[in-house]
């Protein structure tokens, strides 16, 4: 840490209980999942945590294409995954609509309350 008491961007440490191998899979068309597999510190795989598969893909809008990210549960296998995608990615989209709702109540009801 420096005088301020922040870290610097070079004191980052890696936890090595926490690696995984990234690999991509895509369509080319609509979506690409990414299987996390859990591994060593030498690379080997660690057969004690199970993989972890994400979801990406793009929705268009008005402004231009919106990113979607999400966490595929349940998945044990590629196969497993592809299949939950489309559920997964609904799920995200419907919350992230319930959040810009929600920031925009907010922001209409921007009532003025004396004290605060």
């Amino acid at each position: 840490m420096n005088e301020t008491g922040s870290r610097k961007i070079t004191e980052i440490k890696i936890n090595t209980d926490n690696l995984y191998l990234e690999e991509s899979f895509t369509d080319l068309n609509f979506a690409t999942i990414r299987r996390l597999t859990p591994v060593n510190i030498d690379g080997s795989p660690d057969e004690s945590r199970e993989p972890i598969f994400t979801g990406m893909t793009q929705l268009m809008s008005p402004n231009g294409p919106i990113p979607v990210s999400c966490i595929i549960e349940n998945a044990e296998t590629l196969a497993e995954a592809a299949a939950k995608l489309p559920e997964a990615i609904e799920k995200t989209v419907q919350a992230m609509i319930a959040e810009a709702q929600e920031a925009q109540r907010k922001e209409a009801s921007g009532l003025i309350v004396p004290g605060q």
